[in-house]
């Protein structure tokens, strides 16, 4: 009942905020103003990043935390780890939407052993389109890379530190934790040798949301190379009649999609960030084109407008790629990738590196906010094409599970998902993303919203307000929109409960080449 309680609420929430709207405004009634803020996953425990090593958090293995970081910030956590798993880190920073960045502004983190000794690290940049929005860039400590640093069984830490231009322009490090509601999106420009001009932004604090997976051992025998050759042309397109699929606005609410082309209905503001994601089997091959729509409105050229990014299932960068805008229509594709294989990991290259894991992987789209200034602040029509090739097959040898389980895996339920359209925000809101929060006392407390369903909500309430100008007819969308949310939602718990409970991942490897 608890949870049939927080459906109700939330519903209630949304179109009883899309009702005031419509009814405190006779005639047309106008769309939401601004992109709708980052959904952090839901339950998503608060911690505070500590200024020393001595005084870090632990985090736990499978779930998700917020945090935060002033500028020149440089925040440490715990982690303990075993001597036979891979550990994952990834750190999305959140600045506020709308807040002047350079592109060399951004996010690295890295995971260290108790000596100081990296065993990798990342650094994400907002990169050309200098566009504030959430970067994500990951680390990771994995079991056989190394002959003496990174091995053994004990205490490492992961470091999180705001890098750029401007990165020292505040009063050192900061520390805090995640309060309020963060706005953006998150797409990752993972670069080293980024330049860009310093940010009038940088004094402000920007949100973070941290996640931790682990990946068992595998048995042994199998190779220790990447595969040499796999089809490496560009496929066409996929063609047909879009479907109707609103892009979410997080990791944790990322719409599910499967082969096919799919239309966000209510389109993509400058300075937003759509997410989506596939569930992409063993042996699979995923290629990917996102058209942004013309428009009648303005001219001129912005230059790296368009940006499509794409994560793995542990939120680690594989590739992404920009377009530029004249208000004309204009696409961008992701490089040719290999099928997912275990053995991608121990390959140099890290657009290959990068496949290396089954499970959902992650499309975000992000317009600049440079955009508004010469084509205005109207969405602009939005579409995905997907394209899964090769039939999904059986993974590596695992020898225990993940954490969060199963996170390595595909299932019918997945597949259905995507194929249905059933909404994202519990997909990786429970006990395949961490986002029940969990961990030990000493991780904090879950003070701030941490509401995964804020932004399929906001954007729901923005459809509601746009046919608002129906007059009395809107009150029969606004209880059709009730329903349609309410439905969604149990649809979507009631799969996650019947997801079969499958065993994980696997170990050894390397991370690839570090980036910073």
């Amino acid at each position: 009942m608890g949870r049939r309680r927080t459906v109700w609420r939330r519903a209630g929430a949304a179109v009883g905020a899309a009702l005031c709207v419509t009814t405190a405004q006779p005639g047309p009634a106008v769309a939401a103003d601004g992109p709708a803020p980052y959904s952090y996953a839901e339950g998503a425990r608060v911690v505070e990043g500590a200024t020393s090593s001595t005084g870090a958090v632990r985090l736990a293995a499978g779930k998700t935390y917020r945090s935060s970081i002033g500028p020149g910030g440089k925040l440490y956590y715990r982690l303990d780890l075993g001597a036979a798993t891979n550990a994952y880190v990834s750190a999305t920073a959140v600045p506020e939407a709308g807040s002047a960045v350079g592109s060399a502004d951004g996010v690295r983190v890295s995971v260290q052993d108790a000596d100081a000794h990296r065993c990798s690290y990342e650094t994400a940049r907002f990169g050309p389109t200098r566009s504030a929005h959430p970067v994500t860039a990951w680390a990771s400590r994995e079991v056989g890379t190394d002959e003496y640093m990174c091995q053994g069984a004990g205490v490492y830490y992961v470091v999180v530190e705001r890098v750029g231009s401007a990165a020292g322009a505040g009063s050192g490090a900061s520390a805090g934790s995640a309060s309020g509601s963060a706005t953006g999106s998150a797409s990752g420009w993972a670069s080293g040798s980024v330049t860009g001009s310093p940010s009038e932004g940088a004094s402000e604090e920007w949100g973070l949301e941290l996640g931790f997976v682990s990946e068992p051992a595998v048995t042994k025998g199998g190779s220790t190379s990447a595969p040499q050759s796999w089809n490496s042309a560009s496929p066409d397109a996929v063609s047909g009649d879009p479907e109707p699929r609103r892009g979410g606005s997080g990791f944790a609410v990322a719409s599910p999609v499967a082969q096919g082309v799919w239309q966000d209905e209510v389109g993509i503001r400058a300075g937003e960030t759509l997410f989506y994601k596939v569930p992409v089997g063993w042996g699979q091959q995923l290629q990917a084109t996102a058209e942004l729509g013309s428009t009648a409105e303005g001219d001129g050229y912005v230059g790296h407008a368009f940006v499509m990014s794409l994560y793995n299932p542990v939120r680690g960068r594989v590739d992404d790629n920009t377009a530029n805008y004249r208000g004309d229509q204009r696409s961008v594709s992701l490089d040719p990738l290999p099928p997912v294989a275990y053995e991608n990991r121990f390959s140099p290259d890290d657009e290959v590196g990068g496949m290396r894991f089954a499970g959902w992987y992650y499309l975000a789209l992000h317009l600049g906010t440079s955009v508004a200034d010469r084509f205005g602040d109207k969405p602009v029509g939005v579409t995905l094409r997907v394209r899964l090739e090769g039939e999904a097959g059986d993974g590596p040898g695992y020898l225990g599970d993940s954490e969060p389980r199963g996170v390595f895996e595909v299932t019918e339920g997945d597949r259905e998902a995507a194929e249905n359209g059933i909404t994202g925000d519990t997909l990786e809101g429970g006990s395949r993303d961490g986002g029940d929060g969990g961990g030990t006392g000493d991780s904090g407390e879950g003070t701030g919203p941490g509401n995964s369903s804020v932004g399929g909500d906001r954007r729901l309430a923005m459809t509601v307000v746009a046919a608002g100008g129906l007059g009395t007819g809107s009150l029969l969308v606004l209880g059709l929109l009730a329903w349609t949310l309410v439905a969604r939602r149990r649809a979507s718990a009631a799969s996650e409960s019947e997801r079969p409970k499958g065993v994980g991942a696997a170990a050894r490897g390397r991370h690839g080449a570090s980036r910073g």
